[in-house]
């Protein structure tokens, strides 16, 4: 499903300083289905490893191959629809639009438009199918009765579990989650925990999730360091 091959990314540092390597020769694997959990401290390189997978940055070296694609030799516009419909996204910041409901933020990924490309194949699906999905969605993260209220009258739990749905609208291959617990209190982060574990198994889809709580890394399947620009095996990773 996703295979990383040797991949660098540095910053500029400050003038007399040598670059900072964030990511070095980093090689990993992950197949298609799991759910993974990449630990570390602040400043390791967790959000920018996401952001590399999930083809919102590129490497400065190596490649990036998603269900057999090597985003390293993708234009911009072949990077935008593999974001749109192979990769789902949620962040510790839920990025809801304030003045569209919940249902009209849901389905906002459905709208996107793009050029012809070569594997640019029309979605086979209609808007009453999308319109299905999207209320089986709500119902499973409890918020079918919620469709017309706005991210402001929702509470912050409530407002990630849309960012979850959005993020699953058009059936992806991969849900990657960016400190999906960060602003929540115990016992929602713990709710928002349990959902992802299920929808993982549920929809089929491999799941990365990118944090500093251990109660949520320990949920995943597999968990990795990343410290050094190296990922390290902590957990079931044989």
């Amino acid at each position: 499903m996703l295979e990383l091959i040797n991949v660098c990314k540095q910053y500029e540092a400050l003038r007399g300083s040598q670059n900072n390597y964030v990511l070095k020769d980093l090689s990993w694997q992950l197949e298609a289905g799991c759910s993974a959990a990449i630990t570390g401290p602040s400043g390791s390189g967790k959000s920018t490893l996401l952001n590399i997978i999930g083809a919102l940055d590129r490497a400065d070296a190596g490649e990036v191959i998603l269900d057999g694609k090597n985003l390293s030799q993708l234009t911009e516009i072949e990077l935008a629809l593999i974001r749109n419909r192979q990769i789902g996204f949620v962040f510790q910041l839920h990025h809801l639009l304030p003045q569209c409901t919940l249902w009209e933020n849901v389905l906002l990924p459905t709208l996107a438009k793009f050029p012809a490309t070569k594997d640019n194949t029309p979605l086979k699906t209609d808007s009453e199918t999308l319109n299905q999905r999207a209320r089986e969605l709500l119902e499973r993260v409890g918020l079918a009765d919620r469709v017309n209220h706005r991210p402001g009258q929702l509470s912050g739990g409530e407002r990630q579990r849309v960012a979850v749905v959005r993020a699953l609208i058009n059936k992806p291959k991969l849900l990657l989650a960016d400190e999906p617990t960060g602003s929540l209190d115990e016992k929602t982060s713990q709710n928002l925990a349990d959902l992802l574990v299920q929808l993982n198994g549920e929809q089929g889809v491999t799941l990365i999730v990118a944090t500093h709580a251990p109660d949520l890394a320990e949920r995943m399947g597999r968990v990795w360091q990343l410290n050094n620009g190296q990922l390290t095996p902590r957990k079931n990773n044989t």
